[in-house]
């Protein structure tokens, strides 16, 4: 089996020769508990609005994004998916020398490559928890004369996370560009870690959201970023195409952003649950569990008794799809899971035992 990541459903149904609605996918890390019914709702008794175009300043869906994310609505872009935008972002500020915090998700390197820029690789230590001290990373900055910085806040696959005042101790003491991907921040306290409302006040600070993660929403593409730099907002807003968003991903964010019961509904409902996985997990065997600010968990099997892609053939023969960490870059040894419902937690903890013991 050669199947390594979870994502592509329709693929895994058919190399494991099961229903779709049968795999338990632990590593695509969204929302287990559904979108929005409130914005759901709306879609279904305006199903006519198929006919008509959307809004092409999209006046409301940047006022509930405003309200939801605390920040001006003119320093709001929208994007299908938030990748398009990281992208954009990179091309116009087109960096001579950027730091990157690894283990990373592979986009960001990808784009940078594009061009030509000198990349250092600020390595999170496993001896360390993969917690990272800022001061050294201010250092780091400074010493290699980088004008860009890319934080995955909380970083995906370690689970770390910078508070906001730490964003805030960066932006002040360096000279560079920060790019903060906060697909997670909203699976924990975002009042102290997320930077969208240090966004009226730093130019040189940008920030990426999606609604896939959180707000179980990858079937609509919504993203969006936070910017108050008026010539790159423009710059990027130039090359988005006219109506960029439907007007169905429009209106459920309109309602969802918004939708304050289930966003705090779901913020506890996972909370409850990433502390029980958590918990249980470390109850196995020869396993070392790391604490995580997003919805996933990383673990790494200290024992060797088997290696992460072993143990995800094992798995996925199961019809329980886990993230073999390998491609981070992280060895033989690491694998991350996402938080999902009690009993399929339960069913995962149930299995794993099996393994690994």
């Amino acid at each position: 089996m050669t199947i390594k990541h979870g994502a592509n459903l329709f693929d895994l149904a058919k190399e494991l020769h099961i229903e779709k609605s049968s795999i338990m996918d632990f590593s695509s890390n969204i929302n287990p508990f559904g979108s929005s019914v409130k914005a759901k709702k709306v879609v279904a008794e305006n199903m006519d609005a198929v006919s008509i175009y959307p809004d092409p300043d999209y006046v409301n869906l940047k006022k509930s994004i405003s309200e939801y994310a605390s920040c001006s609505p003119e320093n709001i872009i929208l994007g299908s998916g938030a990748t398009e935008l990281i992208s954009k972002y990179i091309s116009f500020i087109n960096p001579k020398n950027a730091l990157l915090i690894c283990p990373a998700y592979s986009e960001y390197e990808r784009e940078l490559n594009k061009h030509n820029c000198n990349i250092y690789k600020y390595l999170a230590q496993k001896e360390k928890d993969f917690k990272i001290d800022i001061h050294d990373l201010v250092d780091t900055i400074n010493n290699n004369h980088c004008d860009f910085l890319i934080l995955c806040n909380p970083n995906n696959p370690t689970g770390f996370a910078f508070t906001n005042e730490e964003v805030k101790f960066i932006l002040s003491s360096t000279s560079c560009y920060v790019m903060v991907d906060e697909t997670y921040v909203e699976f924990t306290d975002k009042a102290k870690y997320s930077c969208s409302q240090l966004i009226d006040s730093f130019s040189k600070l940008f920030v990426i959201r999606g609604t896939s993660k959180f707000f179980s929403t990858p079937g609509i593409r919504l993203g969006y970023a936070l910017l108050s730099d008026k010539d790159v907002h423009q710059k990027i807003q130039d090359t988005l195409d006219l109506w960029n968003i439907n007007i169905f991903a429009s209106m459920m964010g309109e309602i969802m952003f918004v939708d304050n019961d289930f966003i705090s509904s779901t913020v506890d409902k996972i909370k409850k649950e990433r502390n029980y996985l958590t918990d249980s997990l470390k109850l196995l065997n020869g396993i070392k569990v790391y604490d995580s600010f997003g919805n996933f968990i990383l673990c790494e099997i200290c024992s060797k008794a088997v290696t992460s892609a072993s143990l995800y053939d094992s798995m996925a023969k199961k019809g329980i799809i886990i993230r073999d960490c390998s491609s981070f870059g992280l060895g033989d040894y690491f694998f991350r899971v996402c938080v999902l419902k009690h009993d399929e937690n339960e069913k995962l903890i149930a299995e794993l035992t099996k393994v690994l013991s």
